[in-house]
């Protein structure tokens, strides 16, 4: 959610750190600010938007090189000046920033009133920064002794960076819950400088030498050198990644707004996280995370699915998908009921986690859990390095590459091919699944990524189709088998980018209580390809127009009776029902997208939401 970068070198430190934050600006924020430390400490910080922040930065003297910078998004406080990081301490020396939540914060706010602390926000991040700084002093110890001891007492999660009036060559982080990387660079000069971030988009101009902090760890880095501890204060060895990234990812490359370059990235997202699993010529599917634990996945008793939004949507038509190959019960859970719950867990169970960031909060606790209790853990991730690939006992990456668009397109269709995968390697395995109809889906996987190509072909029909529905005040998606989870991701899109209403149901559910919302006002849109459950939609689509709803039908070419019945069609290439949603979603996508341009929403970064939900 908030998104931090820091700097530390010999380089100007201001440039480097406000590009950054426009680098995180996907991750949601309603604020931003920065501190410099170059020989006094000063801080500016301003409600809105990095350029907010950047026009009030305008003519001041920015000299420094030692820099951190903050977008947040409110938790504790509403947006505004005050409330923004960084947050300076009482007696003026520290500055911090801080992604996460301090769930006890109440109380350390309380003892630190009745010691004479005032506060000038509503954060927890400053009780935290005075805590911090209160053990200092009554303490008579350094920075990173007072940040130890107090962390002992924090509960809750938390990235932190704290700066030092007094030691003007250190920064100090540490990491608890929510996403840190550091990178390690050369200057040009060749001397050391050090990157931090809430992920590596602002470092990957810089420098391909990364660590991934973890919990529970500190860092600290002086004069050019890093160490790394742990909470009991024993050094770490550092493990120093490559960042595969390339530049061109995090960039527009032409394109008007990230979504939009990203849903029309999928051919080739596709394509990607099949290339050196899939080869359909030989029949074969080669996937080291499978192949490696095969004993456990092909017999586990029960696989639960945990994940969160449209990783959710994922894994409920990976449920149909795995039940119907691999015979074996999958149930779908949302990670932030399961975390709560006491579920029944057994060694037999398999859990397979689906998050894009790998750093889904609610995702990270439910799976800890689960493991707890002997589960085999199975990570369906699109980040390299991320909380849960690091979790897992094993997993599989999309290779989707950096979605910075926040309602998720590519990542959402590179996990359904890579959940597919899985499932047909297990089925194949196991022997539940005939090698004529293996190799008939190898087959027809195979040209998914061309037949996607096709379907952003129709881009300029659904264009002029938004510009006819973006006056809608609700809409209602439809589906049925493996098109009901297709339409539940449809309408979340519409809901995301465009604000409008809308709900996602099996077709069949509708006659229990959404039918009476069906006016001659009311979008209803039906993902109605041609599949096993195609004769039970078209006798849904009857009942829509009987009451004159308008029908927004997604079928299969050369489908005359569906399209005789509509208002709108959109014509997709037709394919095997099992792997029809990647396709079907698709022109949701589009549609979605185009009505947010319509209504000029900022698609990119829709009000209120963030890409990576790192905190509860």
């Amino acid at each position: 959610m908030c998104g931090i970068v820091a700097y530390i070198g010999s380089r100007e430190a201001s440039p480097i750190v406000l590009k950054g934050l426009k680098r995180l600006e996907y991750r949601g924020y309603d604020s931003a600010g920065i501190a410099l430390l170059n020989q006094h400490l000063t801080i500016y910080k301003k409600k809105g938007k990095v350029a907010d922040l950047e026009e009030t930065l305008a003519g001041r003297n920015l000299h420094a090189q030692v820099a951190m910078g903050h977008t947040r998004w409110a938790t504790h406080g509403e947006p505004s000046d005050r409330n923004a990081h960084p947050h300076r301490s009482a007696d003026g020396k520290l500055a911090m920033i801080h992604n996460g939540i301090i769930e006890n914060y109440t109380q350390l706010k309380s003892e630190l009133v009745h010691k004479g602390y005032t506060f000038t926000s509503d954060t927890d991040t400053e009780v935290l920064l005075n805590f911090i700084e209160d053990i200092r002093q009554n303490n008579g110890c350094g920075l990173e002794e007072a940040l130890r001891i107090a962390l002992k007492r924090v509960t809750g999660a938390y990235v932190l960076i704290l700066m030092d009036e007094d030691q003007p060559d250190m920064l100090i982080a540490a990491r608890k819950g929510s996403p840190l990387v550091i990178g390690i660079g050369k200057d040009e000069h060749g001397k050391t400088e050090h990157f931090l971030a809430s992920d590596a988009s602002p470092i990957v101009e810089y420098t391909r030498e990364v660590i991934y902090v973890n919990d529970h760890e500190l860092v600290i880095i002086k004069a050019g050198e890093l160490v790394l501890k742990n909470l009991g204060n024993e050094t770490l060895t550092p493990f120093v990644q490559r960042l595969d990234l390339e530049l061109a990812a995090i960039e527009k490359g032409g394109y008007e707004h990230f979504m939009l370059k990203e849903i029309f990235e999928q051919p080739d997202t596709l394509f990607d996280c099949l290339r050196g699993r899939l080869d359909s010529q030989k029949g074969t599917l080669t996937m080291a995370g499978v192949e490696n634990h095969i004993g456990q996945l092909k017999n586990a008793s029960r696989i639960v699915i945990v994940a969160c939004g449209t990783s959710w949507h994922a894994g409920l038509i990976a449920e149909y998908i795995i039940e119907e190959l691999c015979r074996i019960p999958v149930e779908v859970e949302y990670a932030s009921e399961f975390r709560y719950r006491n579920p029944v867990i057994n060694k037999g169970d398999v859990i397979i986690a689906i998050s894009q960031s790998g750093e889904t909060a609610d995702t990270i606790v439910a799976i800890g859990k689960a493991k707890e209790q002997g589960a085999f853990i199975f990570g369906v991730i699109n980040a390299v390095g991320s909380s849960i690939s690091r979790i897992s006992h094993a997993g599989a990456y999309t290779h989707a590459g950096p979605e910075i668009g926040v309602a998720s397109t590519k990542a959402f269709t590179a996990q359904l091919a890579i959940l597919t995968v899985i499932a047909l390697k297990i089925a194949h395995e196991k022997g539940s699944i005939s090698n004529t109809r293996y190799r008939g889906l190898l087959d027809e996987l195979h040209k998914i990524p061309q037949k996607a190509r096709e379907t952003l072909l129709l881009n300029d029909s659904i264009r002029d189709l938004a510009i006819k529905y973006k006056d809608a005040k609700d809409a209602l998606y439809l589906g049925r088998g493996y098109n009901f989870p297709v339409a539940l991701e449809g309408a979340l899109k519409l809901k995301e980018i465009s604000y409008i209403h809308a709900e996602g149901y099996p077709a069949a559910e509708m006659k229990h209580g959404p039918i009476a919302l069906v006016d001659d006002t009311l979008p209803v849109i039906f993902v109605a390809t041609k599949d096993s459950c195609y004769h039970k939609i078209v006798s849904n689509i009857q009942e829509i127009k009987a009451r004159k709803g308008l029908v927004i039908a997604v079928i299969s070419e050369g489908d005359q009776t569906i399209a005789n019945m509509s208002d709108d069609c959109i014509v997709v290439p037709e394919t095997d029902e099992l792997l029809a949603p990647i396709l079907n979603t698709i022109p949701l996508q589009l549609l979605a997208y185009h009505i947010g341009i319509a209504k000029g929403c900022d698609v990119d970064k829709p009000r209120n939401l963030a890409k990576s939900v790192t905190v509860e």
